[in-house]
């Protein structure tokens, strides 16, 4: 399954591409979609959603997985930029009928690094491991994104079981 992840930006937006087998996790991409710093929050948003569409069509995803927003440090105008460039992520995504997977960065941090509160070279180290390939000359943005894909190809197998018992759970005599 090649899994396309994100870290949400609306000047730098991380983006990494993996495949996995259910298994083992294979490096394909990575990089930041990037905007202007001085332009209008609109004008950025609309650049990077114009690349991610451009990326989405060139690394044809199965599935997109989003980290979401830090908010508890972040301040509030921060966080909701944050929101903003995680919803331009999920309409482009969605234009292309990709189903949408979301995380939060403590989840993606404790799947990858084993400690939810690790810092970014530390996830970056444990990314470039777990995909035998040097990122040191990648930006943060771009490893967590790769963070984010592994997170997901470590979960799906979670979901189903969980949606499998439901109907189990339901069943039971009260």
């Amino acid at each position: 399954m090649r899994i396309l992840g994100i870290d949400p930006g609306t000047i730098r937006m991380g983006y990494g591409v993996i495949n996995s087998d259910g298994g083992d996790v294979a490096f394909e991409d990575c990089g930041v979609l990037q905007a202007t710093k001085g332009d209008p929050i609109e004008k950025r948003l609309s650049h990077i959603y114009d690349q991610l569409r451009v990326l989405i069509e060139r690394v044809s995803p199965e599935v997109v997985a989003i980290e979401e927003p830090f908010v508890v440090r972040a301040p509030r105008n921060s966080a909701l930029a944050v929101g903003e460039a995680r919803a331009i992520a999920m309409l482009a995504a969605t234009q292309r009928d990709l189903p949408i997977f979301q995380y939060t960065p403590t989840k993606v941090r404790q799947t990858v690094a084993g400690y939810g509160a690790g810092g970014k070279e530390q996830t970056q180290q444990m990314v470039s491991l777990l995909l035998d390939t040097a990122l040191d000359a990648f930006p943060f943005d771009a490893s967590d994104a790769l963070a984010v894909a592994i997170c997901h190809s470590r979960h799906p197998d979670l979901l189903g079981f969980i949606e499998q018992a439901e109907p189990t759970k339901a069943g039971r005599p009260g």
